[in-house]
């Protein structure tokens, strides 16, 4: 008997908790003037018309255009990220270009995200003969900054020039990945929203895992973001100059 009384309130317990719990979350979701948290990209069009010192609730890996920044910082809005819900990964859509020496990978990478449920744009090239990585590392790079595509992947032979040249474009933040453990620093560190790869430094499988493991990560602890939002105040700086 006692030891059903005891079942019976650890039951009583955790229903409690429960409804705490939601009722928590009710008055969280309550106190935000809107909540855009369902896109990945946030644009000047969906902040346009809020009030000063707002809060707008978005997805923990949310981006923000860079018109939608200045509008966020001048009027003193808010941002409440909303915690990403484990166990889930939701499809994105995903830019990818090569040059000529990451082609033959580009192509096996775009297989890969399609497993993965992602929807892939693909900026080329379209073969093993030579062209300049400037060019499609750009394009990638712009996609990502206009918010044309949620994320962006480039491959070179070495992943660095790519990296450099995606780097050039406002509201990008490239990092070029040899090993999971950076890929994971990457996004949770840095906000990295462009993953550069290097044919010649790793081969398909290392590929396939570097990029599931940036694609699983997320920037979502405040100290971070604290850091990512003073890059992208440094960026600012120059923006106009």
């Amino acid at each position: 008997m006692d030891d059903k009384s005891s079942a019976a309130e650890r039951i009583r317990a955790l229903a409690r908790q429960t409804l705490s719990s939601a009722s928590a979350r009710h008055e969280e979701e309550a106190d935000v003037t809107r909540d855009e948290s369902a896109k990945q990209i946030i644009t000047e069009a969906d902040v346009r018309d809020l009030p000063e010192r707002a809060r707008l609730r978005i997805a923990a890996d949310a981006r923000l255009t860079p018109l939608a920044a200045d509008i966020v910082r001048d009027r003193g809005i808010e941002l409440v990220r909303r915690a990403p819900r484990r166990g889930r990964s939701t499809p994105k859509l995903i830019a990818v270009g090569a040059d000529h020496g990451g082609y033959e990978m580009k192509e096996a990478l775009k297989s890969f995200l399609a497993e993965l449920g992602h929807r892939v744009r693909d900026f080329g090239t379209d073969s093993t003969s030579a062209v300049d990585y400037p060019d499609f590392a750009h394009a990638v790079a712009r996609a990502v900054s206009r918010g044309e595509a949620d994320l962006g992947i480039i491959v070179d032979a070495a992943g660095i020039g790519s990296a450099i040249t995606a780097n050039k474009v406002p509201g990008v933040r490239a990092a070029a990945c040899y090993s999971v453990e950076l890929a994971r620093n990457s996004r949770e560190h840095n906000g990295a929203n462009v993953l550069t790869l290097g044919s010649r430094t790793i081969d398909l499988e290392q590929m396939r895992q570097i990029v599931r493991a940036w694609l699983e990560s997320e920037l979502s602890e405040e100290r971070h973001r604290r850091r990512v939002a003073k890059i992208e105040a440094v960026e600012r700086q120059y923006a106009h100059s």
